[in-house]
């Protein structure tokens, strides 16, 4: 149902706006795709299942005797969960799940699974976009879901130490408890797992203000591919001994080893935090804005997203969602965060009325006035993913640009696709220099992915950009792993994998190109 209309405080405009008042709209049970997606197969035949031994009723006993019966699934019906990812563009084929509860029961699995030569897929939350957190053919699912314990906090380091089926918007509530907030905010932090967090380096909407997953993690544990278990599980700030190995799972994908736990070092919660929300009419205006933010705001700027237009229409048409402002070519999301809530309001008025004042900037703003005027202009943002997936089937890259070339990649793929896609929308965190670039069509289309790939990557290639800015490589995108990494560092990254992993059993086909 539809919650009590909230009033923003429309400032400074310029030209009148028509959207009114807006409203909160419940999360959609399930997008418009209905039926099961392809077999990931199918889209892309050219994959060959490796040399990886069957399943046996010998292997399930031997699972069933480390987790218990009740946590290895064998029902088709259950286990097609797994098998799909959240954009419900991937589909393996794989045939049973294991919950385990502990890093010893990972362990036995993995150490299992590796004498059998038996192909495993790590998942968490299964929030990932690029089919690396779902088999591809009949590997095994080791779900961390029930490895969800909170094992400590200090108030007074801010370090917080987890297993890694910790729900982040669960632990964020935990570090809130103790005046401090968690160093990562996704969209999918209802769903998504600290684990799966750090397997992907995941960067989020305030990467710009606390860095990311390699900065703020002090510490790890993990599985490695033979069963053997890494604990480098330390607390401390500073620990220069040696090689940073936890480095190398961070951002692996789950294909050198499964985290287990984790130490986040967890900045103090802010006390003050502002949401100014800007329509915007050019592109280069959406720049202009972000360096005025930079030097007006500095310090307790926190995030600044941009939203293009056909992403806003994406989110009123598909959700109903209703936008405070009026027609605008671009949108932007200016954040704050801060200690003093006069300092950081003087601040931001500042800066409104300084970005409303320069000719080519901002023509329309609103500030939040409260907490459900700042959730819902947040929800213009974090919910355009599951918006366009209303349409049918979403074609999503994530790449990251020089700020000048951002947008014109929009504008070259939608003169590329016309007439071809329903929509082509770009959105994504400026700040980092991070587009997600978005394609959709009533269902897959192949003459379509080949007008896309790989020409979006040799575009960005040629820029000297990267195919993959937060979101990982996984299936999607490890044959393009050259376009951003130079052929010798990929021959020291194969080196590496079969350094850790001799069998090649964890989360086969994922990140490095089939040689």
């Amino acid at each position: 149902s539809r919650a009590a209309s909230l009033l923003p405080q429309l400032l400074l405009r310029r030209r009148p706006a028509s959207a009114g008042a807006f409203a909160l709209l419940a999360r959609p049970a399930s997008s418009a795709s209905g039926g099961l997606p392809p077999l990931t197969t199918e889209i892309h035949p050219g994959i060959k299942r490796g040399a990886f031994s069957q399943l046996t009723d010998a292997d399930v006993s031997a699972f069933e005797a480390i987790v218990g019966g009740d946590h290895v699934i064998k029902d088709a019906d259950e286990v097609l969960s797994y098998n799909i990812d959240w954009l419900r563009i991937c589909r393996g084929q794989g045939q049973l799940v294991l919950r385990p509860k502990t890093t010893e029961e990972v362990s036995a699995i993995v150490r299992h699974c590796n004498k059998r030569r038996l192909a495993v897929v790590p998942q968490g939350g299964n929030t990932g976009l690029v089919g690396g957190s779902v088999p591809l053919f009949d590997e095994i699912v080791i779900s961390t879901s029930r490895m969800n314990s909170l094992l400590s906090i200090d108030p007074v380091s801010g370090v917080l130490v987890a297993e890694a089926g910790c729900v982040l918007e669960q632990l964020d509530r935990e570090a809130a408890s103790q005046g401090l907030m968690m160093p990562l905010d996704l969209g999918a932090k209802g769903s998504c797992q600290i684990g799966g967090n750090l397997a992907t380096n995941a960067g989020g909407l305030r990467l710009l203000r606390y860095g990311s997953l390699r900065g703020t993690t002090l510490g790890l544990e993990a599985v490695l591919p033979t069963g053997q278990v890494l604990d480098c599980l330390t607390t401390l700030r500073k620990d220069n001994t040696g090689y940073d190995i936890k480095q190398l799972l961070i951002g692996s994908e789950g294909t050198l080893g499964i985290i287990t736990k984790a130490a986040i070092l967890c900045p103090a919660r802010p006390k003050s935090v502002q949401l100014a929300f800007l329509g915007l009419d050019s592109f280069q205006a959406v720049l202009d804005t972000y360096r005025l933010a930079r030097r007006s705001l500095g310090e307790i700027l926190s995030a600044f997203e941009f939203i293009d237009s056909e992403s806003m229409r994406a989110v009123k048409q598909n959700l109903g969602l209703s936008c405070p402002l009026g027609e605008h070519s671009f949108y932007v999301l200016a954040e704050t965060s801060g200690s003093n809530e006069t300092h950081d309001r003087e601040k931001l008025d500042g800066f409104i009325e300084s970005v409303m004042s320069m000719d080519g900037c901002a023509t329309d703003g609103t500030v939040a006035q409260d907490a459900g005027q700042f959730a819902h202009l947040w929800s213009l943002r974090e919910r355009i993913v599951e918006s366009l997936l209303v349409d049918g089937y979403e074609y999503k890259y994530d790449v990251s640009l020089p700020l000048a070339d951002i947008y014109r990649l929009v504008e070259h793929m939608r003169t590329r696709l016309d007439g071809r896609v329903i929509r082509t929308a770009g959105y994504g965190h400026l700040g980092d220099g991070n587009l997600h670039l978005n394609f959709t069509t009533p269902k897959f289309d192949a003459k379509v992915l080949e007008l896309i790939e790989p020409h979006v990557f040799d575009w960005v290639r040629d820029r000297r950009g990267s195919v993959s800015a937060e979101h990982g490589l996984g299936l999607k995108k490890s044959q393009y792993i050259r376009h951003s990494k130079a052929d010798f560092a990929v021959r020291v990254m194969a080196e590496v994998k079969r350094l850790l992993d001799p069998n090649g059993i964890m989360n086969p086909y994922k990140v490095l190109p089939d040689e």
